[in-house]
């Protein structure tokens, strides 16, 4: 009987020492299967990565990051572009907005007096509100509106000697020069606005300043299409390499061919235009003819009160007429 309690024992330590050897093995192989899983695993995203780097250098996947960079840059534009500085640094002035309030304030002023001496035959009322009208636009429009002239002024020019700065660019890479000294080349060779600009980038980038983020310094400054091509082309091809001559002659060629179209799109809407000034502009010359030749017929529209209210509601609705024109003729492009 003890005999047999003993080969029971014996039997029971030997297979719990061979499940335990069995557990110990399992537990080793396991670790080892999964420490060889996590190695090919690492493996299979490594070789992922690299399609993905392979896939960012296709043209599709290009066009589609230069896409997304252009709503970037074209969402950046939109707000910088309703501050006041901006537009002076689009003017290429110094943005000094204090000066500029006080100066309109000045014209404000000295444009709220002239209705008081030349209507004195209308009623005070009438003569304030017409002096309040013409202190609001020389205030708010008149500045404002020189701005945007000389801001888009200085941002075509800029547009149109581009094309000629890539060229530049692209023939100096293919004569082996750097890409630095082909925008050294921009800047001493080019016209203003263009050369200045890019000696400001070419100075910027001499401090430290990475080719990336003096190209969108420069695009604050130059709030031009061309310009945000240049730099998403310069960007992707700093990521992804490839063969930045052909990738800059590409774009010269590009930017012709839009310049081209704008102007073939000016010339076929240039009848529209026409149309809308000769519109726009009949109702208040005809008025004033009838007031140089006729003063006595058309002196009832300013000294009473009904012929008041009428030239009150024709501004009204000539001013609504010539925005919608110009908002029909306004292509882009």
């Amino acid at each position: 009987m003890l005999l047999t309690l003993l080969i029971a024992f014996l039997s029971f330590v030997i297979l719990a020492s061979l499940g335990y050897a069995i557990t110990g093995g399992g537990s080793g192989s396991s670790a080892a299967l999964t420490k060889r899983t996590q190695t090919i695993g690492l493996g299979t995203s490594t070789r992922a990565k690299h399609r993905q780097k392979a896939q960012a250098k296709t043209p599709e996947e290009r066009r589609k990051q230069i896409s997304e960079q252009l709503k970037e840059a074209e969402k950046r534009e939109r707000k910088a572009r309703l501050t006041l500085r901006a537009r002076m640094l689009h003017a290429g002035l110094e943005p000094d907005v204090a000066k500029f309030w006080i100066f309109s304030a000045i014209l404000g002023v000295v444009a709220f007096f002239p209705p008081f001496i030349f209507l004195g035959q209308m009623p005070v009322w009438g003569r304030l509100l017409v002096g309040l009208g013409a202190s609001f636009i020389a205030c708010y429009g008149l500045p404002r509106w020189v701005l945007g002239m000389m801001a888009g002024k200085r941002v075509k020019k800029f547009t149109e000697e581009f094309p000629n700065a890539m060229d530049i660019i692209v023939r100096g890479i293919k004569s082996g020069l750097p890409v630095n000294d082909g925008l050294k080349l921009v800047a001493k060779e080019c016209h203003a606005p263009l050369g200045p600009e890019f000696q400001r980038l070419v100075e910027n980038v001499g401090v430290g300043m990475s080719l990336d983020g003096a190209l969108e310094k420069m695009s604050e400054r130059i709030p031009a299409p061309e310009l945000r091509f240049f730099a998403i082309v310069i960007s992707i091809q700093a990521k992804t390499g490839g063969n930045l001559s052909e990738a800059l002659g590409n774009l010269s060629n590009v930017l012709r061919a839009r310049k081209m179209m704008g102007e073939k799109i000016k010339a076929l809407s240039s009848e529209a235009i026409a149309s809308a000034s000769i519109i726009g502009v009949l109702p208040p010359g005809v008025g004033t003819m009838i007031a140089l030749t006729r003063p006595e017929y058309i002196a009832p529209m300013f000294t009473d009160v009904r012929g008041q209210l009428m030239l009150l509601g024709g501004a009204v609705w000539m001013f609504m007429g010539i925005m919608m024109m110009r908002k029909m003729i306004n292509f882009k492009f």
